[in-house]
């Protein structure tokens, strides 16, 4: 058998280890480093000039939001059950009651009329996150007139209407897992909208203490101001994260053009068996960050990841419903409360992409596929 193909692999440039190095050999390994400031900045002009907050995580971008825009008990958040477990995570750790909603069955992401039957008095958020890098509906979500927070754990250089994603409402997060098309293995990243909300971010990044100001010399010494934690990566990370973002442009047409083949010549095979490909509505810039399928029941897409393995090609379900989970269940999760998500969550498979897909591997995944019948 040649060579199996995994479902991911982190890309490299060619740049992290020189940069990695160059940090190593300088004194400043801990956070806000010149690294962290440069990666920073390049995170910043991706999505539309907002101020950047670098973190360890997408989980900790998250709770630091949740944190900074003051979540508590008497809090309701509506989040998609078809997502991360960090999502509504972030929310439930402040106390505030989350209220998962259903996903449409074209975009698997936050679906406006499911969000609508759950909005009460005391709904404080919409959690919109954007499934596969495409573009929730953002216009619908806005206008219930509650802010809409997005989790852009996939979307990172994605747009909706020509704005990038992240740019909308007061905050967003970012994730750098090593999964996704823009990583340090671990990292993720607040960006703040909404300036007035700055400073505090930087506090409540910084322990509490208002270190940053200091740093910039607008006070002669910091101490503690707020409750915070300590969600700075270190700039050895962030000079990965330099490397990895300098080199976006190359690697991003990589992945573009393996999902576009993906596609294109699956398009014909998919039609004719019953299996839906994802659906990119008009407004809609994705960043080619997975390629999903459904297939039509459960035992459908066991055998089809059984003859992919077979194969030597890596693929992959996806999210379980959250609903549906042992926490979600103490939320009042129930079976049937979303019911796109349960069927998608037994349906669903992706595909091998990364940047690093030969010609040949999509070749072998493309055959595979289409030897398979539902």
């Amino acid at each position: 058998m040649a060579d199996s193909i995994p479902f991911n692999r982190p890309h490299r440039t060619g740049r992290e280890a020189v940069l990695a190095t160059e940090a190593l050999t300088g004194d400043h390994w801990r956070g806000d480093g010149p690294f962290t400031r440069r990666a920073s900045a390049l995170v910043s002009a991706a999505v539309g000039g907002a101020p950047v907050l670098l973190t360890t995580s997408c989980t900790h971008a998250l709770e630091l939001l949740a944190l900074l825009l003051g979540f508590g008990p008497d809090d309701e958040v509506i989040v998609p059950s078809f997502t991360f477990v960090s999502t509504p995570a972030a929310f439930a750790l402040r106390g505030a009651r989350v209220v998962f909603a259903d996903v449409d069955p074209l975009t698997l992401n936050l679906d406006p009329a499911s969000v609508a039957a759950r909005i009460t008095p005391r709904t404080r958020a919409i959690v919109a996150v954007h499934y596969a890098g495409v573009a929730c509906d953002l216009d619908a979500l806005a206008a219930f007139g509650i802010p809409v927070i997005e989790d852009n754990a996939h979307g990172l250089f994605g747009q909706w209407r020509g704005r990038p994603l992240g740019s909308f409402g007061q905050v967003a997060t970012l994730s750098f897992h090593d999964t996704k098309n823009i990583a340090c293995g671990e990292g993720g990243a607040l960006v703040v909208n909404d300036r007035a909300l700055l400073e505090r971010a930087e506090i409540l990044r910084e322990k509490g203490t208002n270190r940053a100001r200091f740093l910039r010399g607008q006070v002669d010494k910091y101490t503690w101001v707020a409750v915070g934690s300590s969600y700075l990566p270190s700039d050895i990370l962030a000079a990965v994260l330099t490397a990895q973002l300098e080199g976006a442009a190359a690697s991003q047409a990589a992945r573009q053009q393996v999902w576009r083949r993906y596609h294109d010549e699956l398009a014909t095979w998919a039609s004719r068996v019953g299996v839906q490909q994802p659906h990119l509505p008009d407004g809609a810039e994705h960043p080619a960050h997975m390629y999903w399928m459904r297939v039509r029941t459960p035992g459908q897409r066991e055998r089809f990841l059984a003859h992919l393995a077979a194969r030597g090609i890596g693929a992959a379900f996806h999210y379980q419903p959250l609903h549906l989970s042992e926490v979600g269940l103490r939320f009042g999760g129930a079976l049937g409360d979303c019911p796109v998500t349960e069927l998608a969550a037994d349906t669903l498979f992706r595909l091998p992409l990364y940047a690093d897909l030969t010609e040949a591997q999509v070749d072998r995944v493309i055959a595979a596929v289409l030897e398979f019948t539902p």
